[in-house]
């Protein structure tokens, strides 16, 4: 596999717009080896937590703060996304956490508007040096709930953000002021392809009504110079050992000989 690197072009576009749209960045292959093990994942299923909109619908979240010998942790640690998020955020990442976000058929429950330091302003980072890429799992569209940004939001800083439902939300006064100058993307996807986001980026996603699942990869990082200051449950800065992006579909294709042996 030839080593994936961003252009000059790209990083100035993450820039300007607060987003960068990779299609492809994973292939068929390494997705469908993800999809299965994913959704007969007994651990990711225990350790979900249900978030509601303000509708009532839930979506479910599983997050994990470390790094194993799993799947998950293959694609947070391989040089195709750590390496670009270096190249986006211009300094050494380490790991802050990564997250399965699975939005079910019929019942998937919404994202409010949000921007991701809206959360870890709080934490203890000083700096919103940060940034996250959404890889999907399944096909995301209009219809089952995808990923919506507003571009170059990431300009406005940092909102004041509160409690709405079950979850974070950044101030709508100024949200639908941003709504009148700026574009509403709908990030559409096919297995994947991957999103980078800036953590300033005012980003949200619909309830799922569809017959088709939404499950979404989502690892998010922090930049070395920006160490929190206090303890949370996520963690301080660690070195990042990466790993050759072949390793991904080494641990996938491992995992799914293990579940065959043990059914």
């Amino acid at each position: 596999m030839a080593q994936f690197q961003l252009t000059e072009e790209q990083v100035a576009q993450f820039h300007e717009d607060g987003y960068l749209i990779i299609p492809g960045l994973f292939n068929e292959e390494e997705m469908e080896v993800m999809g299965k093990i994913a959704h007969a994942d007994a651990e990711l299923d225990k350790q979900a937590l249900d978030r509601h909109d303000k509708e009532g619908n839930t979506t479910r979240i599983s997050l994990k703060n470390s790094l194993s010998d799993d799947i998950y942790s293959a694609v947070s640690r391989c040089r195709r996304i750590v390496d670009s998020m270096e190249q986006l955020l211009g300094d050494e990442v380490y790991h802050y956490h990564h997250k399965m976000t699975m939005k079910e058929p019929f019942v998937g429950g919404a994202w409010e508007w949000h921007q991701d330091y809206g959360y870890w302003y709080n934490n203890g980072c000083l700096y919103p040096d940060m940034a996250s890429v959404m890889i999907a799992v399944d096909r995301a569209n209009k219809e089952n709930g995808c990923l919506q940004v507003l571009r170059g939001s990431h300009k406005l800083g940092r909102m004041e953000h509160g409690v709405v439902a079950d979850q974070t939300g950044a101030d709508m006064s100024r949200v639908d002021e941003a709504m009148k100058i700026l574009d509403l993307v709908y990030v559409e996807m096919e297995p994947g392809t991957a999103c980078f986001f800036h953590s300033n980026t005012l980003h949200r996603s619909d309830a799922n009504y569809s017959p088709h699942s939404r499950w979404t990869l989502i690892c998010c990082y922090n930049t070395k110079h920006n160490n929190p200051y206090k303890e949370h449950h996520h963690p301080k800065y660690s070195y990042l050992e990466r790993w050759d992006d072949s390793k991904v579909l080494e641990v996938g294709k491992r995992t799914l000989a293990e579940y065959h042996s043990e059914g």
